[in-house]
């Protein structure tokens, strides 16, 4: 793969809400990760395809949500970007996680399919999920409670 379309491809990620991008050329396999998680301020995404708003949803999200988190005891995981939430890796899966279960920080808990990207999120705090806050197939805005673990 050539040098300047690999610098290009991670300059797109570092820039992006994308954690994780594999591309497959007849000359190799490329996956770039990002290694820490990326919060979004209210600036726009540039991106090769049409401007992504992000800055209107959170506005909205965010004085929806503390309301809500300030009833719900223990730690609450949000979504850490706009997106569809999907409790398991595919349809027929079974869910990563179930109401009682104990996790581990770093353990998988959803999907957030972002721009046809699917995002593995993890559990920061460890304990046992008390609530699941979002349905599956749900659209879900960033900064949104998606789980309670206590």
């Amino acid at each position: 793969m050539d040098l300047r379309k690999l610098k290009t491809l991670i300059d797109l990620v570092s820039e992006s809400n994308v954690s994780e991008l594999e591309i497959t050329e007849a000359e190799g396999k490329v996956r770039i990760v990002k290694s820490a998680p990326v919060t979004v301020a209210a600036a726009p995404v540039m991106t090769m395809a049409a401007p992504v708003a992000v800055a209107p949803p959170m506005p909205v999200a965010a004085p929806a949500a503390v309301p809500a988190v300030a009833e719900v005891k223990g730690h609450v995981v949000k979504s850490p970007m706009v997106g569809t939430f999907y409790r398991a890796s595919s349809p027929g899966s079974k869910p990563f996680v179930e109401m009682g279960q104990p996790v581990k920080e770093g353990t998988p808990i959803c999907i957030i399919e972002a721009m046809k990207i699917l995002n593995e999120i993890e559990a920061d705090a460890a304990g046992t999920i008390t609530q699941i806050l979002a349905e599956n197939g749900q659209a879900v805005e960033y900064g949104q409670p998606l789980f309670v673990i206590e």
